[in-house]
């Protein structure tokens, strides 16, 4: 992603379950701390309850970085690469940066990385999480999708203002 001073890289986490984007991280290298970020978000946005969960991801030496497993064992979770040469492998993630560069980096030039890191959050959080409905979701946002489907006891459990109710 080009800003005018100069790259953004954006690594992204999401849970195929919902399509939300779980975990991002958003910086100018791409080194396999990058990685590790989005991943840490990822297990802080679903309160630590991630242990099992599999963590697909490309070839790409940040996802072959020590540090990278070293963070996925420190949460339990299972890393798993596609193969060379499929294409079909990443298409949920494809599909996500296809939206992004349709919906946030193809609609103007961005002067700055911060205008252009705000643009991005701001797409993720506001747009593909709370407008945007998806057909495999049963034309439901991620969040709207999140909220019906997860049950009342597990919502109140991880978010302690609703257990003063």
């Amino acid at each position: 992603m080009q800003a005018g001073e100069g790259k953004l890289y954006l690594c992204a986490i999401k849970d195929l379950w919902s399509n939300r984007i779980v975990g991002y991280a958003i910086d100018d290298r791409m080194k396999a701390q990058l990685a590790v970020t989005a991943v840490d978000t990822a297990v802080a946005r679903r309160d630590g309850h991630v242990a099992g969960c599999i963590v697909h991801s490309d070839r790409g030496s940040q996802f072959r970085a020590r540090k990278l497993q070293r963070c996925l064992d420190r949460h339990g979770l299972v890393g798993s690469m596609g193969q060379v040469g499929s294409a079909g492998d990443n298409a949920a993630m494809e599909s996500f940066f296809s939206l992004l560069q349709k919906n946030v980096l193809n609609t103007r030039r961005w002067a700055t990385r911060d205008e252009l890191r705000i643009a991005i959050v701001t797409w993720i959080e506001r747009t593909y999480h709370r407008r945007r409905r998806q057909p495999r979701l049963n034309k439901l946002t991620p969040i709207e999708y999140e909220t019906i489907m997860t049950p009342t006891a597990h919502r109140r459990a991880s978010n302690p203002a609703q257990q003063l109710r």
